[in-house]
Parts: C-alpha cells; sequence; structure tokens
C-alpha cells in the first residue's frame, strides 16, 4: 500500500443551522491526499460517524475504511465467546458512518445524527488522531478523559472563538 498522509493538526469551526462546517487546512489536505478526485478537482468524500468509546465523532477518508475493517476483522476473531461466536458489537458500532462530500474549501454537511450523538452545536473542534480525525463539542472534550494538553487545546479555541 502507498504511503498515507497522516491525520495532524487541529481547528475549530462555525457549525450552521444545517449544520454545515469547514474541515480545517490541514487535515482537508490529508483527506485529499489519502482520497483524491478521480477528476483532479478539490473536494472529495469525507466519511462521519460515532466514535467507537467517546462521545465525539470520526472523520476519515474512504481509502481508510478497508483498514479499518481489516483492524475490526482481526478485534472480532480475537474476541470470540465461550461458543466461538464473535462479538458483533465491535463491528456493529463502526459502521455508523456515512459519507458526505466535501468542497474545495473543506465544507461539508455533517450527518444529523452523528452530529446529535456528539452533541456538537455552534461550533465543531477537529483533531487529528493520525489514523483519523476526533470532531468534538469542544467543552465534552475538556469534560473527557483527553490529555491535559489536548484540553488546554479546547479551551484556547473557546475563549478565542472560531477567529
Amino acid at each position: 500500500m502507498a504511503s498515507r498522509s497522516w491525520y495532524q493538526g487541529d481547528g475549530i469551526g462555525l457549525v450552521d443551522d444545517k449544520g454545515r462546517v469547514a474541515i480545517p487546512a490541514a487535515l482537508r489536505a490529508s483527506l485529499q491526499a489519502n482520497s483524491p478526485k478521480a477528476d483532479g478537482k478539490s473536494g472529495g468524500t469525507v466519511i462521519v460517524g460515532p466514535h467507537q468509546k467517546n462521545r465525539c465523532l470520526i472523520a476519515y477518508d474512504p481509502a481508510w475504511l478497508d483498514i479499518m475493517v481489516a483492524k475490526l476483522e482481526k478485534r472480532e476473531t480475537e474476541n470470540t465467546g465461550d461458543g466461538g461466536e464473535p462479538d458483533y458489537n465491535i463491528k456493529r458500532a463502526a459502521g455508523l458512518g456515512e459519507s458526505v462530500p466535501f468542497d474545495g474549501s473543506g465544507r461539508f454537511i455533517m450527518p444529523a445524527w452523528p452530529r446529535h450523538y456528539a452533541a456538537i452545536g455552534a461550533q465543531a473542534l477537529f483533531v487529528g488522531v493520525l489514523d483519523y480525525i476526533e470532531i468534538w463539542d469542544p467543552q465534552a472534550l475538556i469534560d473527557s478523559d483527553y490529555p491535559p494538553q489536548a484540553k488546554q487545546m479546547a479551551e484556547f479555541y473557546l475563549n478565542r472563538g472560531a477567529k
């Protein structure tokens, strides 16, 4: 497999009433590098869904889906019950993602149910975590078990707004 661009960086975006928000430039560049549009134009597709553990969203490029499925199948095989029955919930939670287009400026519409699940209101905090992007309500990240440096980053963005 060719080298992938890692998701590093962060940023906050204003979310309008329809759920439109822009992916920060550094993260958008990785999305485009990992799944370039066949016609060479800017923009692309991002898959957005609930995180398997935290009350936030994950976002990733379509090419990551095959990698993620392989990892989930391995976990499923390693986590069988006494009768050899797999833990079906391993894939169930991951399968709730939805593919949505984003334009050359990174604007996309966050799917309604995942946005509701993560309680994302007027601001969405994007955090690159190498393999994928997490999208948080900034206050929810502060209240989570995230590392202290990331909590300070969220406080920084809340105090300065989406400027």
